[in-house]
């Protein structure tokens, strides 16, 4: 199909958005920017939620996946499964009862300015190093399969694409994202569907028959009996279970959307109603993964990883499902960014420049500064995209998956310290010291770890480690709370 006219889709598509951004944004504020207004619809954030987890990542990633380890993935979605209860039941609990905006700003409270800024620090770190990764990966396909043959320039991609992010979150934020990430996650539902289907169809198979080929290829096994091997069953679902805590419940874009839900039971059942589409749908994209293997099998090609599902849905399927596709792999891209800037700056105005702290500050000049920021950031991740290009990892899920173990370590460490325990820490910058040295440990031990782990592999427990190594250290520098006469 030529480039040219599944280019014009991708225009028409991003001018659906800018009207909806519009329509949505208009009577905004600095409260609707941060927070929405806390006046979301539940069921709305829950359906937007979807797309904002699984972008452009789930889309290639996990379909590339199978043919490494087979349905091994739907071991981490087991655990994301279950880390969902201690968010909606532990987390969302604790940050509606001290009604955050941030919810960095319980370490202010806990613990003090010192811990409160070193979590948003770390947010700030590891959800533009996530997004980065997430937003490269879908560009890098836009750009090989369209944009390369009308002969633009990565850079000129990346900087449009971040340019029309910047435009539809630069006045509406939480509010408008709401409303464009459930647009969005319809439109990559519709996408897989239409591809599944069609791809049956083109191995001329039935659901049924489908699932004994990929059985008989032994596709649909899932479970991993090794203990030593890196993606051991139960390493796999405990890692899972605290990806989903770290990278959900400790994560101010994720927590964002919930907690601008005016009331915590109905943004309980947004989790609930969240996790369980997001179950099924990362199943769906196993199965359609299997397939894509058998059919890249029977016409011979080449192409795995994150490379197959466009190589087989641009190639070799009818014409108007190819437009299907690049819609749905759209939808993937914008929210992978959208939210994540949106948070960072939030994070960045209120928790490191304290802009809801300082007296005397108007809304203008709030808002002026919100701007500046925005704008910043943006250009920041113009620079990390540039970056993953120049170090191209054929499988971005598994760079994400190693990132989430060195940055939301502390964040775990922290949060966990602050809510199992009744002790308290210094003032000074310990904190942060600790908070940095257990990256550091993690990483050393992931280079030398074979020296006395023998065949043994850390996998994404690491992040599991990393939380332990990060409570450690501050229950060593902390003291007893007093006692309250």
């Amino acid at each position: 199909m030529s480039p040219v006219l599944l280019f014009s889709f991708v225009l028409i598509y991003f001018a659906g958005l800018l009207f909806v951004a519009w329509y949505t944004s208009r009577n905004s504020d600095n409260d609707s920017f941060f927070i929405g207004n806390r006046n979301s619809n539940w069921f709305l954030v829950a359906l937007g939620m979807v797309g904002t987890s699984m972008t452009g990542v789930t889309f290639l990633s996990v379909p590339g996946t199978v043919g490494a380890v087979n349905f091994g993935y739907f071991q981490i979605v087991i655990g994301y499964w279950l880390g969902y209860f201690v968010v909606a039941f532990v987390l969302l609990p604790l940050y509606y009862k001290l009604h955050l905006t941030s919810i960095y700003d319980y370490l202010n409270r806990r613990f003090g300015m010192v811990a409160y800024k070193t979590g948003s620090l770390f947010f700030i770190i590891s959800r533009t190093l996530g997004a980065t990764a997430r937003l490269y990966l879908v560009i890098n396909v836009l750009q090989i399969f369209i944009l390369d043959a009308m002969g633009v320039p990565f850079g000129i991609t990346v900087s449009v694409t971040l340019l029309m992010i910047l435009l539809y979150t630069f006045e509406g934020g939480v509010k408008t994202i709401v409303f464009t990430d459930t647009l969005q996650t319809v439109f990559m539902l519709t996408a897989l569907i239409v591809c599944l289907i069609y791809v049956m169809k083109n191995l001329d198979l039935s659901f049924m028959q489908a699932f004994d080929s990929l059985s008989v290829r032994g596709y649909t096994r899932i479970f991993n009996g090794d203990v030593n091997s890196s993606t051991f069953w139960l390493k796999q679902i405990v890692g899972g279970a605290f990806i989903t805590i770290a990278m959900t419940g400790l994560d101010q874009e994720m927590m964002q959307k919930n907690i601008s839900v005016s009331k915590l039971k109905n943004s309980q059942k947004n989790i609930f109603t969240f996790s369980t589409i997001m179950v099924i749908v990362n199943l769906i994209f196993l199965f359609l993964g299997g397939l894509l293997y058998v059919m890249a099998s029977t016409h011979g090609l080449d192409a795995k990883g994150d490379d197959l599902f466009p190589e087989v849905a641009l190639h070799y399927l009818p014409a108007w499902v190819s437009i299907v596709f690049v819609i749905g792999i759209i939808s993937t891209l914008f929210p992978s960014a959208d939210g994540a800037i949106t948070a960072i700056t939030s994070s960045f105005c209120l928790d490191i420049l304290g802009l809801k702290r300082k007296e005397g500050i108007t809304e203008e000049s709030m808002k002026k500064t919100r701007m500046a920021v925005h704008l910043s950031f943006t250009f920041i991740f113009l620079i990390c995209i540039i970056v993953f290009k120049l170090i191209d990892n054929k499988s971005i899920i598994d760079v994400l998956l190693q990132l989430a173990g060195y940055t939301y370590g502390p964040l775990l460490g922290l949060f966990s310290f602050g809510i199992l325990t009744k002790r308290n820490l210094p003032n000074g910058y310990g904190t942060l010291m600790v908070c940095l040295a257990a990256p550091v440990i993690c990483y050393l031990i992931h280079l030398y770890g074979y020296m006395f782990l023998g065949q043994f592999q850390i996998g994404i427990e690491m992040l599991v480690l990393n939380g332990l190594i990060t409570f450690t250290g501050l229950w060593l520098l902390s003291t007893r709370a007093k006692k309250q006469k």
